[in-house]
């Protein structure tokens, strides 16, 4: 299927976000925007892709794509446990470290609980007679006979993918690349933990070596196949770290594309708050299944820390707090007798009551009873909700609790809000940040709807809601630049970290990263360097940044006794603790090269507006607090820089619905942001 138009021009930027229910399209060329949403496709995400590319080329010229994709393959992959069937090969006696795992238990009072079964099964897990120190000194050589038996055993017992995880590999690679060269040898793919994560902690790296094994089979075919039906042009990645790479290394490191969609949604996040006048924010995305959130103090954190699907992956990522919770959450009548809302989806198929298919009441059914949906404008127009389907089904849902069903649709919204403003409470106030120092910046398609309501339980003065809502997480993936990030384990005294052991350790990574960024087609990447220390003794550490100057010196900034004092700053920030007296240590050396991108030109709305009644719509019955009420429906697309409104209301557009309660007041910015003010006071 190619997808060329007229050759000869200049090849146009189109960002793809794969959702659960709706799959978001923004294509820049020079200065014009154009934006497209198609059903998902979850059996085969690349399908709604090529639909909605062949729909943009249908609407005007396409000469040669260049893609920036933020991809769900091997997150399912993983949700599903359908990946690849993986081996792992490991230090004899060490077999059994990715089921044995870490003390630490996630639902301690629940007595039902069940640990998932481990990626790789018992069967599929051999030990090898090699063995290294700490210091990546051989103590046991790797015998050759080894080496053979080994990839002979893993081809008969069926094995599509292959993890190598050698005891104290991230200090010494030999052994590993050994194995690995056997193994490929075999026809097998392989990952090395000494190349997916050269850390120390031989539970986390083995656990992150064995996800990249399984779901990077699944990511390579993909990968391959859409950019052989897409045609000419440039395929790109987005990572979990808020960074594109080319869809060739995405398709060998696939683990670092685990929260690829929720990252492009922070990077587009941080760059409408910037834009708006905002550096503290907290970013909220709501889309059909499941609500991403994130903290910017002044900047987008990152942590090396996750768990999905139980499964620990250590690498690099933003730092994201995920609940099931969107427009397509089930609500339901529980074994108690209480109304419950998600985590599970009605998704792209069937979806909603209101989309045609859907049996099971969801938040968006509930939202379109309650009249905070417009059924006419739904999708800019394109599509029609059934809205007596889903009040059929409110009613349903309200005969089974005993209320009426206007009281079981609020009810339906807060126990969804309650959901979200919890997440939001765990990245802020449970980390020592207060909401109402930050604003609430929305997005994804139900995003607008919520926004207000939750920024009123959270106490958060501001909501902002960028324009096309809907898909910023693709714009976010147009803005993110080229990234990669290197880290080799230390383990060095604080007070050893000069200026030259530091550059030293650098240095290596900075070789390998100038190589792979010159790959992607940057000769002079920019760089930023970091350190992980801890009080000795500790299990847990800080990340502090290492100060660089232009020339990639360390400079003064990396003097032993300045990288101390950030490194107790930052522990009394984060625990309310320090302690200059105990001796600290650099566990880990990180490193991250970026190539910097073309960002798409920022949006500016026609000026002139007062009173936004030019964009009005029409009227429509809504019910807020059990009360009926006439709001105003809004057009998005015609209102102007200026305008303000008083809730309640509702603003249509293509991509989203937001919702302006009663005693909330909106205004349009000149960047084309809706800015509500939450508790209709003043301005900004």
């Amino acid at each position: 299927m190619a997808l060329m138009g007229k050759g000869g021009a200049k090849s146009v930027r189109i960002g793809v976000d794969t959702g659960g229910t709706f799959t978001d399209f923004i294509l820049i060329q020079g200065g014009r925007v154009r934006v497209h949403k198609v059903p998902s496709t979850p059996e085969d995400p690349a399908r709604a892709i090529l639909q909605g590319l062949s729909d943009l080329a249908e609407d005007g010229d396409i000469p040669e794509i260049d893609l920036t994709h933020g991809s769900t393959v091997a997150t399912n992959a993983l949700l599903t446990r359908r990946g690849a069937r993986t081996a792992l090969i490991t230090t004899e006696g060490f077999e059994d470290v990715i089921e044995i795992g870490r003390q630490n238990r996630n639902n301690l009072y629940d007595l039902a609980y069940h640990r998932p079964a481990p990626l790789v099964p018992g069967r599929l897990r051999f030990g090898v007679s090699e063995r290294l120190d700490e210091r990546g000194r051989v103590v046991s050589p790797l015998r050759r006979r080894d080496l053979e038996s080994i990839a002979e055993k893993i081809k008969k017992a069926g094995a599509e993918s292959a993890a190598v995880c050698f005891l104290h590999a991230y200090a010494n690679p030999a052994h590993e690349e050994k194995m690995a060269e056997a193994i490929r040898g075999a026809g097998i793919p392989v990952s090395v933990s000494s190349s997916v994560l050269p850390e120390y902690r031989e539970y986390e790296r083995t656990s992150t070596t064995c996800v990249n094994a399984y779901v990077s089979p699944l990511m390579s075919r993909y990968l391959g196949d859409l950019e052989r039906q897409m045609g000419p042009g440039r395929l790109r990645v987005m990572q979990s770290n808020g960074g594109v790479i080319s869809a060739g290394v995405a398709a060998r490191e696939a683990v670092r594309t685990i929260l690829s969609g929720p990252a492009g949604g922070v990077v587009g996040g941080r760059e409408a708050a910037r834009g708006a006048g905002y550096e503290n924010a907290i970013t909220f995305d709501m889309g059909g299944t499941s609500t991403d959130v994130s903290l910017l103090g002044g900047a987008i954190g990152f942590t090396s820390e996750t768990e999905v699907a139980g499964c620990p992956i250590r690498v690099p990522v933003i730092d994201i707090h995920t609940v099931g919770a969107g427009g397509g959450s089930i609500a339901r009548r529980d074994p108690g007798g209480a109304l419950a809302v998600g985590p599970e989806s009605a998704g792209a198929d069937p979806g909603p009551i209101c989309y045609g298919k859907g049996r099971e009441v969801t938040v968006t059914d509930a939202n379109l009873f309650l009249g905070r949906l417009d059924p006419e404008r739904f999708l800019g127009g394109r599509m029609r909700l059934d809205s007596a389907a889903a009040a059929r089904g409110i009613s349903r849902l309200a005969r089974s609790l005993g209320l009426s069903p206007a009281q079981a649709a609020e009810g339906v919204i807060r126990i969804a809000d309650q959901h979200m403003a919890g997440a939001i409470r765990i990245i802020s106030v449970e980390r020592g940040h207060d909401p109402r120092e930050f604003a609430l910046v929305s997005f994804g398609g139900a995003g607008g709807m919520h926004a207000v309501s939750l920024a009123r339980i959270l106490n958060i003065p501001t909501v902002l809601v960028p324009n096309n809502p809907g898909i910023l997480s693709a714009r976010g993936m147009l803005t993110a630049d080229v990234a990669k990030d290197y880290s080799r384990t230390v383990l060095l005294p604080a007070e050893a970290a000069d200026k030259r052991s530091l550059d030293r350790h650098f240095a290596a990574m900075r070789r390998e990263a100038d190589r792979e960024m010159r790959a992607e087609g940057f000769a002079r990447p920019w760089f930023e360097r970091y350190a992980d220390m801890r009080y000795l003794g500790q299990s847990y550490e800080l990340r502090i940044p290492v100060p660089t100057s232009a020339t990639g010196a360390t400079g003064a900034g990396g003097a032993p006794a300045r990288l101390r004092a950030a490194f107790d700053r930052a522990h009394q920030e984060r625990f309310g603790i320090s302690n200059a007296e105990r001796p600290a240590e650099i566990v880990t050396l990180r490193l991250r090269a970026s190539g910097r991108v073309r960002k798409p030109a920022a949006d500016r709305a026609a000026g002139g507006g007062r009173d936004a009644s030019r964009a009005l719509a029409g009227r429509r019955e809504m019910i807020f607090e059990g009360k009926k009420t006439k709001g105003r429906v809004y057009e998005r697309e015609l209102l102007r820089a200026g305008d303000r409104f008083r809730g309640p209301a509702v603003v249509t557009e293509l991509s989203a619905t937001t919702v302006v309660p009663p005693g909330a007041v909106c205004r349009v910015d000149g960047r084309g942001n809706l800015v509500v003010e939450v508790a209709g006071g003043g301005k900004k």
